[in-house]
């Protein structure tokens, strides 16, 4: 249970935050480098597969990290519920740290070939072990420092170490890339903000080390109290599994998509549909991130005062209600030429759609030699949004304004005249575009930076709502003996599975329909339904007052 008055000191909690949240933004910064620098990474390691294939590829291998969280949360959540907080978190930032120092030495698929992918997914993979056990200990960690009345507020200055360890990836990524120039970051330099981790491994280290066990776990230690099977007690016990699913269903997969609808996929969007370049992108994202900084620790107050769940569902309601909007005025004030030329000289394909593959080739031994295939294609290279119209034959064509580009049956064509024949499509597109405004890039002096940066603050906004409250409520609905499991379970599978397939889900969505706005359907949906789900389903924890034992007896509230 957790004291109704802490025992710990102001200026001990003060340490033990400002500490905890340090070491985790620094986790939080090798986690993010990847995302940061998707596109780069896509051409390093990704080069033998089609552009798309690539892209898609690199995302997923983003997600890679994600898929085992959830394991690395039942390990490092058992380990903490048994041998303590503290010893458990001082594993997980090695386990991150080293394995992003390495990525900053690994040769590319040029050198390496197909090893080297390999080897990037298996360390994608050891750092989502770590950050699957790194959550739940150090919100357990701030938790059981802290007084009732204050336990939203000082948690929630642990749930801006996400956005700060973006921050710093973005401010170490942009000082890099200004200093080295595009071309000499694009080659080398992108490896220089992995390689700068292993100083911020040692000085998370530094600080790890100097903090104690938490009071509530010497508490359990004392007694005898700790659960011998953490597994066991969280789902072998009714209430306590039901406990997990609802709130992974009505609380962390909502955060889990607003997270990445609004720190990474629009990063995505910004850099491949409005074709902003990257100094931009890191400029507009990082002044933002910047200004809604101070929101996580207020929505956290706030949730000591009306509780944790009208915060955190509103958020996601809200989210879901406005993606489609900001979106596309993101498109409007960042790019109206592009705007401007979708609107008066809209793309169509005309194809047999039967005969369009899904062009998601990982190991890149296929190929897509049909009309349909090569025409989405050379669409989605150039991220142009079409609608597809079903036509009849093998011939696709695309139609830019009143102007056809035909591309022709490759029925029994050899192979060097469908290469011939390719180019000279692709060449032929891409001066029909240009000739019907459709630009190659963002015009710098045409972005209203006033109103971009607005709506690029709206998503985050909806983060701090959700992400500020979220610590709290979750480590109040389990008992301390199992805290560290139960707490870790759903935000891993929530934002790791359902946040980390963000990015990949909705560029695929976009690439096989032509929408750029299609892929935002995934986080409105999700945010929709946690928000049904969670009003209907999830108590307000802000008065529980949990008894020790794990027998699953229903909370009592505090008189």
């Amino acid at each position: 249970m957790f004291s109704a008055k802490s025992q710990t000191s102001t200026s001990e909690r003060r340490k033990v935050i400002v500490a905890s949240s340090l070491g985790t933004m620094f986790e939080w910064y090798d986690f993010y480098l990847y995302g940061s620098l998707s596109a780069i990474i896509a051409r390093q390691f990704f080069s033998g597969v089609n552009s798309t294939a690539a892209f898609i590829f690199a995302l997923l291998a983003f997600a890679a990290g994600f898929i085992v969280r959830p394991f690395g949360s039942l390990v490092f959540g058992v380990i903490g519920d048994i041998a303590g907080r503290k010893r458990t978190f001082l594993v997980t930032i090695v386990l991150m740290g080293l394995p992003t120092f390495i990525v900053g030495l690994l040769p590319s698929y040029d050198t390496l070939g197909i090893a080297s992918p390999i080897l990037l997914i298996a360390l994608r993979l050891l750092q989502g072990l770590a950050v699957g056990g790194e959550y739940g200990g150090a919100v357990t960690y701030v938790a059981e420092h802290s007084s009732s009345e204050k336990r939203g507020f000082h948690t929630s200055w642990l749930q801006t170490t996400g956005t700060l360890g973006l921050l710093l990836s973005l401010f170490v990524i942009l000082g890099v890339r200004t200093g080295l120039g595009e071309d000499s970051f694009t080659a080398w330099g992108w490896r220089l903000p992995f390689l700068f981790s292993i100083v911020l491994l040692g000085l998370s280290l530094w600080i790890r080390v100097k903090l104690s066990e938490s009071p509530e776990f010497k508490r359990m230690q004392e007694k005898g109290e700790q659960s011998k099977s953490p597994l066991r007690d969280t789902f072998g016990n009714s209430r306590n599994r039901k406990l997990v699913i609802t709130s992974l269903l009505g609380c962390t997969a909502g955060l889990g998509v607003v997270a990445y609808t609004g720190q990474f996929y629009i990063q995505f969007f910004l850099l491949q549909a409005v074709k902003l370049d990257g100094k931009l992108t890191n400029e507009v994202l990082t002044i933002a991130l910047v200004l809604c900084l101070p929101l996580y620790v207020l929505f956290g107050w706030l949730s000591d005062r009306i509780g944790r769940k009208p915060v955190i569902l509103a958020g996601c309601a809200v989210a879901a209600l406005t993606y489609f909007p900001i979106y596309k005025g993101i498109m409007h004030y960042a790019n109206p030429a592009l705007e401007h030329a979708q609107a008066i000289s809209p793309v169509r394909l005309e194809t047999n759609l039967s005969d369009c593959s899904f062009q998601f080739n990982p190991v890149g031994t296929s190929t897509f030699n049909k009309s349909c295939d090569i025409a989405k294609a050379a669409l989605a290279k150039n991220t142009v949004n079409y609608t597809a119209i079903e036509a009849s034959g093998n011939s696709a064509v695309i139609t830019v304004g009143n102007q056809r580009v035909e591309l022709g049956s490759l029925q029994g064509v050899g192979a060097p005249e469908i290469a011939q024949r390719v180019k000279s499509f692709n060449s032929t597109l891409s001066a029909a575009l240009i000739d019907h405004g459709y630009p190659q890039s963002a015009d710098p002096s045409a972005v209203n930076m006033p109103m971009l940066i607005l709506l690029i603050m709206l998503p985050v906004i909806y983060l701090t709502m959700v992400y500020s409250p979220t610590a709290a409520w979750l480590v109040e609905l389990f008992p301390p003996q199992i805290r560290y499991t139960a707490t870790s379970l759903p935000y891993n599978i929530g934002n790791g599975w359902f946040g980390g397939f963000m990015p990949a889900t909705a560029f695929a969505m976009v690439a096989a329909t032509g929408d750029i706005y299609f892929g935002l359907w995934y986080p409105v949906i999700v945010a929709g339904a946690v928000a049904v789900i969670g009003f209907f389903f999830l108590p307000e924890s802000r008065f529980m007052q949990r008894i020790p034992e794990v027998s699953g007896e229903p909370a009592r509230a505090k008189p």
